[in-house]
């Protein structure tokens, strides 16, 4: 996955007005959601597991090996994505990142597919 950050697309848009729809798209997107210690810990604190135990079973080394990342499923979607449901399962602690798209960060194509993009875009 490569993210974007917003200032450098080329087509840069005002998000001042942007609504979260709940479709998915964001958690959907493969790439690492990178968290931090403070991150882990409010996580495990929220799953009632230890911290130690939430590091070795719910998160995996980054590529460039310079953080952890929340796990993944298969198709690439975060493991805390419920899609029936369209909701996070710890979303009262989720992570910057999440909370941050698509103002810190995005990708190429995302208003096309995000529920939210599309309203702001009109489409």
């Amino acid at each position: 996955m490569r993210c974007i950050p917003r200032q450098t697309q080329t087509n840069i848009m005002d998000l001042s007005k942007f609504q979260c729809r709940r479709c998915g798209t964001c958690c959907k997107w493969e790439g690492a959601v990178r968290v931090s210690y403070e991150e882990i810990v409010k996580i495990a604190e929220f799953l009632h597991i230890d911290i130690q135990e939430f590091i070795n079973r719910h998160t995996v080394l980054t590529p460039d090996r310079r953080s952890l990342s929340l796990m993944e499923k298969k198709d690439g979607s975060c493991v805390y994505y419920d899609g029936e449901r369209k909701a996070c399962i710890i979303h009262p602690v989720k992570p910057h990142q999440c909370v941050s798209f698509p103002f810190e960060w995005n990708f190429p194509g995302w208003d096309d597919l995000c529920e939210g993009g599309k309203a702001l875009r009109g489409k």
